[in-house]
C-alpha cells in the first residue's frame, strides 16, 4: 500500500464536538480540555466559533476561550467563522488562522447556512480575502461530501467543484467532511479521485463521521489516496443536528491507535489523548465514545 510516513491530525472536538451538546460547557473547561489536548502532542486544535451565540449557545464564550489558551509555540488554535461579522470577532481576540465552511448539497446548504452553495462561495469571497490581507491562514471544510440527509447520494463533481472554489479563493487546506457518515471506502476514493483533479491532494483533508461504523475504513482509503490530514474529534465528541441518529466525529484516540499500528508518525501521544478524552467525557457525565479508550480503561 502506498500510505504517507506521517499524517497531521486536526482535532475538532473543542469546536465541532461540543457544538451541539445539550450540558453548558463553560469556558474553564474548554480551556482545560484544549489544554489536555496540546499536551498530547496535538499541533492543531480547533477552538471554538465566531457564530451567533442564539444558533450555537455552547461557542458563545470563543473570544474568551481563545485569550485563556497557553499558545504554545507551534501550535495552532484556528476557530471558525461564518461571515463578515465573524471574522471581524475574530480578528479583533488576536487569531491567527480561521476556518470557513461550505456544502456540496443545495438543500443542506440551504438549511444550514440559509444560502445556495454560490452563494456561500460568494460570502466567503470578502470574508477569505480580508483575511489572507490581514495575515491569518483560511481552512475550507466542504460538508455532506459522501451523501446528504436530504438529497441522499452526492455526485463527486460536485464536491469537487466546491472544494476547488475554496481553494481558489485563497484556501489553504481543504476538509472533505462526511457530515451524516454514510459514507464507504470507494466512495471515499471516488470523491478524492475528483476532487484531487482539481485541489492538490496533499492540500485535502478528510473529516468523517462515524456513524455507519464506516469512519475508519474509509479513512484507510483516504491514505491510501495520498491524503495526510485527519481531522477527527476527542472521545468521538459531535453530531449533526440536521441528520436523523448522525453520532460524532470519529474518535482521536481511535484515529491515533490506528495510524501507530502502521507505523505511521503523527507526534501524538496515546495516553494523553485518552486522558483528555476521559475528562471532557466525565464532565458530560457520559461514556466515552472512543473504542480505544473504553478498551484502555479495562
Amino acid at each position: 500500500m502506498n500510505l504517507p510516513d506521517k499524517v497531521k491530525l486536526v482535532e475538532v472536538g473543542p469546536r465541532d464536538g461540543l457544538q451541539n451538546e445539550s450540558r453548558q460547557v463553560p469556558s474553564a473547561i474548554r480551556v482545560e480540555l484544549i489544554r489536555r489536548l496540546a499536551a498530547s502532542g496535538l499541533k492543531v486544535i480547533e477552538a471554538g466559533s465566531f457564530v451567533s451565540p442564539k444558533w450555537v449557545p455552547q461557542m458563545a464564550a470563543s473570544a474568551e476561550v481563545f485569550a485563556a489558551l497557553d499558545h504554545q509555540i507551534g501550535v495552532s488554535y484556528p476557530m471558525l467563522v461564518p461571515n463578515i461579522r465573524g471574522l471581524e470577532a475574530a480578528l479583533e481576540a488576536g487569531v491567527k488562522e480561521i476556518a470557513v465552511f461550505a456544502a456540496a448539497s443545495e438543500s443542506f446548504s440551504q438549511k444550514n447556512i440559509n444560502c445556495s452553495i454560490g452563494q456561500s462561495i460568494g460570502r466567503y469571497r470578502e470574508v477569505i480575502g480580508e483575511a489572507l490581507n490581514r495575515g491569518l491562514r483560511v481552512r475550507g471544510y466542504v460538508s455532506c461530501v459522501l451523501g446528504c440527509p436530504y438529497e441522499g447520494d452526492i455526485d463527486p463533481a460536485a464536491v469537487a467543484a466546491v472544494a476547488a472554489g475554496l481553494f481558489e479563493l485563497g484556501c489553504y487546506e481543504i476538509s472533505l467532511g462526511d457530515t451524516i457518515g454514510t459514507g464507504t471506502p470507494l466512495k471515499t476514493q471516488q470523491v478524492i479521485l475528483e476532487t484531487a483533479a482539481r485541489v492538490p491532494v496533499r492540500s485535502l483533508a478528510a473529516h468523517f463521521h462515524d456513524t455507519y461504523g464506516q469512519a475508519l475504513a474509509n479513512l484507510l482509503a483516504a491514505l491510501q489516496m495520498g491524503v495526510a490530514v485527519i481531522d477527527s474529534s476527542v472521545a468521538g465528541l459531535g453530531g449533526c443536528p440536521y441528520a436523523r441518529g448522525a453520532t460524532g466525529n470519529v474518535a482521536s484516540e481511535d484515529v491515533l491507535y490506528m495510524l501507530d499500528g502502521m507505523g505511521i508518525e503523527s507526534g501524538v501521544e496515546l495516553p494523553k489523548l485518552v486522558e483528555a478524552g476521559n475528562f471532557i467525557s466525565a464532565f458530560l457525565q457520559r461514556p466515552n465514545g472512543s473504542r480505544v479508550a473504553r478498551a484502555m480503561l479495562e
